[in-house]
């Protein structure tokens, strides 16, 4: 038998009962305890809340019904007096799937409640998928955490089977990315909006950066707007994030080289899912060689020192990729609260791996890295004394 769900009205005076805000706050101390207050919630369903605790500034109640709670919802108390409920405070939205269950993408945004057995849902912003996916391609979501094989598509959802997720379900939370590397999205490469905004960015820009670049026709498309605005002064700078565009990348390059100044960023977050990460250093490895031989810079992206970055501390494989990064021409760092020492670690590696290679080829200078640490022990010696 399932406990009543709990709810303070007005103050939360308890850490582990959420509360809501309720106006009048007058209204809270003339209720009583075992009072039935009555409502209409934000699916139009009657609902009673029984009374539970009294306080000046708070009411506890518990209810055994699900109750949509939304702001300015009506409450109302057995003597006909009514108060409102105030602005409800943000949460962050989540549900947690396992393999095995099924995960119905919808065409659309709405809020949709859950029902019995029904497979768990959530919203996808891209209407192209709902038209160019099919039965058995993969779809990977939160940055390849949870991935999925297409069983069903229609044109308001598609079905999702499970297949890759932690061993006791992963969580996946609201915003988070969706990937269909196997499916030949058609989506024009610069949309109205697009448009209106590089009006904007010829006047006031030094770069622009397209995203999921597939095509050299993107690209073209790209130019042509900003010629047309008499913006060949704006830099142009590529993100391969897709394997379209990986696979496309010598074509894109032929396009984008016309321009006076253009560069590529691996996109290496997006990149990963789509391709595999077991491929990824491959991958990443032919960009750096194509790019190299066209002339074009490569801005290496994507996680590089982040979780010293966010807490403070890398990881040694981190350190290892952000050494890696020499091979570009620049290396970009995420936001975090440790930004400034991941600044000055980064100049670190990357000033001392200059010396061994100049993009992709080996410098072969004289190895003495390990004369620092010579010289560290013998002034650590010196200073013990001699040893008898």
């Amino acid at each position: 038998m399932h406990r009543p769900a709990r709810l303070w009205l007005g103050t939360q005076r308890s850490e582990d009962v959420p509360a809501v805000p309720v106006e009048p706050q007058g209204w809270l101390a003339a209720r009583t305890e075992g009072e039935r207050l009555r409502l209409r919630d934000a699916r139009d369903s009657g609902r009673t809340l029984r009374v539970v605790e009294v306080h000046e500034d708070a009411v506890l109640v518990e209810f055994s019904k699900t109750v949509y709670f939304a702001t300015g919802i009506v409450l109302r108390a057995p003597d006909g007096a009514e108060a409102v409920l105030g602005e409800l405070p943000e949460t962050e939205q989540s549900l947690r799937v396992a393999v095995g269950e099924t995960l119905r993408l919808l065409n659309h945004t709405d809020p949709v409640p859950a029902e019995g057995t029904a497979p768990l849902v959530i919203g996808c912003t891209l209407p192209e998928a709902f038209r160019d996916a099919a039965a058995g391609h993969r779809v990977w979501l939160d940055d390849g955490r949870i991935g999925g094989v297409i069983r069903s598509v229609h044109p308001q959802h598609m079905d999702v089977e499970i297949t890759h997720a932690g061993p006791t379900g992963s969580r996946l939370r609201a915003e988070k990315g969706i990937n269909f590397p196997d499916t030949d999205l058609h989506l024009p490469a610069l949309t109205e909006k697009d448009r209106e905004d590089l009006a904007f960015v010829a006047r006031h820009a030094d770069n622009v950066n397209m995203s999921f670049v597939r095509s050299a026709q993107d690209v073209a498309d790209l130019l042509a707007r900003l010629e047309a605005l008499d913006a060949r002064s704006v830099d142009v700078t590529l993100k391969i994030e897709t394997v379209g565009g990986f696979e496309h990348l010598s074509m894109i390059l032929l396009e984008v080289m016309r321009w006076q100044d253009s560069g590529v960023m691996i996109a290496r977050g997006d990149l990963a899912v789509e391709t595999g990460f077991e491929r990824m250093a491959e991958v990443q490895q032919e960009i750096l060689w194509l790019c190299e031989a066209a002339h074009v810079p490569v801005v290496w992206a994507t996680q590089v020192l982040e979780t010293l970055a966010k807490r403070g501390l890398p990881s040694r494989a981190e350190i290892t990729d952000a050494a890696q990064g020499q091979q570009a021409e620049c290396v970009m760092l995420n936001k975090g609260p440790f930004v400034v020492e991941a600044i000055r670690t980064l100049s670190s590696v990357l000033e001392r791996m200059s010396g061994h290679a100049s993009k992709k080829t080996d410098l072969l200078r004289q190895l003495h890295a390990w004369r620092d640490f010579v010289r560290r022990g013998e002034r650590a010696a010196s200073w013990c004394g001699p040893v008898p």
